[in-house]
């Protein structure tokens, strides 16, 4: 029999004071004996969705985040029950096989840092030491899948916040894994041997640690919560994407999965007057002032050589002054004569194939700028027409090192 709403909800509410009273500091071991009356139907979607709500009533998300492993002590029983089995091929089904993979270096990187440790470093080690920390980076296109695939995904379906969380911990990861690589490639020449040996083992420790932890998690609460939420007619789109953004670890099979929906997710309906690209929408007014934002002028003339639009940058205006009456004037009529043969030569060059990109820079009243032509094609290779674009790099130019902040 179906549950009540009211059934659910009560339970809802009171996973969600459990998890309060782990943040007041309660034992774990008294809140899973009380947690069992729970225990009966509580599904990852639930928790995932308590988390939510804990964060939109005020719970910092950091503080959720440090609940997580806390909270999952206590329910760790219940979440590692059996799971519906994946179909080869499908994009949870890569991911869990690329995190076998990822604990698995992560292991063996703790493993080998700790025998160094003990024993002292050789040249086989060291090797292998980089190999396992070069497996480790390459695991960004992992990342990259969950975090622009998945987690937009979750949440169109109402799942915000755990994503949000994990994504923390990938850049917490990501710190890491970066610091264990400098530390590989030029701890050993700046430290004594025992002093790099003691720090790598310490580092290796704690990441092999973290991501053990992370990993569990998305395994048993993110990914089936994304199972109950996620439709099945969307899954063949998100396999798409995934193939788009490439992996790690290694080359998944197409599969079953992939040939037997292909294509069938369902597109977002699109409101009356909104103009339809193959990425995204915008209303016509949204589009011009997009364009108008772009800190470059834009010049585009159609294949015809007829010029047929430019934007009007906002911020500091156009470099080069346009009018409207250019519109619909051939573009060799809004150049001097002696100009002329080189216009013609970029826009044939363009049209052949032979060219796809014609750049120039010149000095104007005490400022480098940029000017960039390029050819617009569709998507079977046809020539549509050409694109200028200029840009004021003085100020690009000087900029050095690295800004973070605001």
């Amino acid at each position: 029999m179906p549950e009540r709403s009211s059934e659910a909800e009560e339970r809802k509410t009171a996973l969600k004071g459990l998890i309060k009273r782990l943040h007041g500091g309660e034992p774990p071991d008294r809140l899973k004996r009380e947690f069992a009356r729970l225990i009966a139907g509580l599904s990852p979607e639930e928790l995932a969705r308590a988390e939510e709500e804990l964060i939109r009533e005020g719970l910092p998300r950091e503080e959720v985040q440090r609940l997580c492993d806390l909270h999952l002590a206590v329910f760790k029983e219940r979440l590692e029950g059996p799971k519906p089995p994946l179909p080869p091929g499908h994009p949870l089904q890569i991911l869990v096989e690329e995190h076998e993979l990822l604990c698995g270096f992560a292991a063996d990187l703790k493993g080998l840092a700790q025998e160094m440790k003990e024993k002292g470093a050789n040249s086989e080690g060291q090797g292998k030491l980089r190999e396992l920390v070069h497996h480790l980076l390459e695991a960004e296109s992992h990342y990259k899948r969950e975090e622009n695939v998945l987690f937009p995904y979750l949440e169109r379906h109402g799942i915000t916040e755990p994503p949000a969380i994990m994504w923390q911990e990938h850049d917490k990861l990501r710190g890491m894994k970066k610091e264990l690589a400098r530390l590989v490639e030029a701890g050993a020449a700046s430290e004594a041997e025992e002093e790099f040996a003691a720090h790598l083992a310490e580092k290796a420790a704690a990441l092999e640690e973290m991501l053990s932890s992370h990993i569990y998690k998305e395994n048993n609460i993110l990914f089936p919560a994304a199972l109950k939420v996620i439709a099945e007619r969307e899954w063949p789109a998100i396999r798409e994407e995934f193939d788009e953004l490439g992996y790690c670890c290694f080359t998944p099979e197409p599969g079953d999965f992939a040939e037997a929906e292909t294509g069938a997710g369902e597109a977002e309906p699109i409101e009356p007057g909104l103009i339809q690209l193959e990425t995204g929408s915008f209303s016509a007014k949204e589009l011009e002032a997009l364009l108008d934002a772009l800190p470059v002028d834009i010049t585009f003339v159609d294949k015809d050589d007829t010029v047929r639009y430019f934007n009007e940058p906002r911020l500091e205006g156009r470099i080069f002054t346009r009018t409207k009456a250019v519109l619909g004037r051939k573009v060799q009529q809004c150049h001097p004569q002696k100009s002329l043969h080189l216009v013609n030569q970029i826009l044939e060059d363009f049209r052949s194939g032979k060219r796809e990109v014609a750049p120039f820079w010149i000095n104007l009243k005490g400022r480098l700028i940029y000017i960039r032509y390029f050819p617009v094609r569709g998507k079977e290779g046809e020539y549509l027409g050409c694109l200028e674009v200029t840009q004021d790099i003085t100020e690009i130019k000087k900029i050095e090192g690295e800004k973070r902040l605001l």
